[in-house]
């Protein structure tokens, strides 16, 4: 999957502070078999991180067949939650894991990994979603992990599945490389769910018609809350998916399928995946790796959260 900018419904807010900004998200229609639409609300324009979290995805309902072929990925985790339907992970380190609704898939590209994801035709609803490794980290060896038993905090009307580190006093199995959460929330009634004050939060409606800090938030675009936080008031039924974590202050260049920290990177990694072997090859799939698409002709810059 690929980034494309979209404009947030908003202003930007300062950071540190409170927000309430709705990012109303873009269409974008994936090629190839997969032959799907996805709302993609992160990156946009002016908001292009929360946290870690640098990619968010939303597809579904719809009835397809999903077929992407082995393409690469550098710099970044991905995270692959579905509310419906199943997906066939295969990568270049060996991996090859169905993940089901309520599971989760999470693919560490390190250094550079690639991979390949399949169904058969059925109802797929899910996110995908991708995590910017720190500098510290965007090195690491490629590896992959399926946790197919995540914890689950509760409180009054709400339960929520911790798919990425810590909420409500209850952590995530799956390695993260910053402070982060991700968490499906179940809502039935008038629910307060913690946060912590030092993270940005974002919020994605993904079934239901949740009230959420005072409005309802329908599904489809993207809420975020900023910092300072220490709860959210949520009322009504349906199901989230909170995000959220420290500011991410490294600047990174996001293009195509990777991560990086400049645009001679970016060159190299497209060099590498035309031309290399770093990042190895996916046995099994029916098919031939995604060629890269062209560089762009104008100079890929780095940019920080906000733009």
């Amino acid at each position: 999957m690929s980034n494309v900018e979209q404009d947030p419904q908003e202003l930007v807010c300062e950071a540190g502070e409170p927000a309430r900004e709705l990012v109303s998200g873009h269409q974008v229609a994936l090629g190839g078999p997969r032959a799907m639409t996805v709302t993609r609300t992160l990156p946009a324009v002016g908001r292009r991180m929360v946290g870690a979290w640098c990619f968010v995805d939303r597809y579904g309902p719809e009835t397809a067949a999903m077929s992407v072929p082995p393409h690469p990925h550098t710099g970044l985790q991905t995270v692959t939650w579905l509310l419906s339907g199943e997906v066939l992970h295969r990568d270049s380190v060996g991996s090859l894991q169905q993940v089901r609704p309520g599971q989760l898939n999470l693919m560490t590209a390190g250094r550079g990994i690639s991979h390949s994801e399949e169904s058969p035709e059925m109802e797929l609803h899910g996110v995908q979603l991708w995590v910017a490794l720190p500098e510290q980290a965007r090195q690491v060896a490629p590896g992959f992990e399926h946790h197919a038993d995540l914890p689950v905090a509760r409180g009054p009307a709400y339960e929520a599945r911790v798919v990425m580190g810590s909420f409500g006093g209850v952590s995530s199995p799956a390695t993260t490389y910053t402070p982060l959460v991700g968490a499906e929330v179940v809502v039935d009634g008038v629910a307060e769910l913690p946060l912590e004050p030092g993270f940005e939060h974002a919020v994605l409606t993904l079934d239901g018609s949740p009230v959420v800090d005072g409005d309802a938030l329908p599904v489809g675009p993207l809420l975020y809350l900023g910092q300072g936080r220490s709860s959210l008031p949520v009322s009504g039924r349906g199901r989230l998916l909170l995000i959220g974590g420290a500011p991410f202050e490294e600047q990174i260049v996001m293009w195509w399928n990777f991560v990086g920290r400049s645009h001679e990177e970016i060159e190299a990694f497209r060099k590498e995946w035309t031309e290399g072997a770093l990042f190895g090859t996916v046995t099994g799939f029916d098919g031939d790796p995604l060629r890269a698409p062209a560089l762009p002709t104008a100079r890929l810059k780095p940019r920080g959260r906000v733009r």
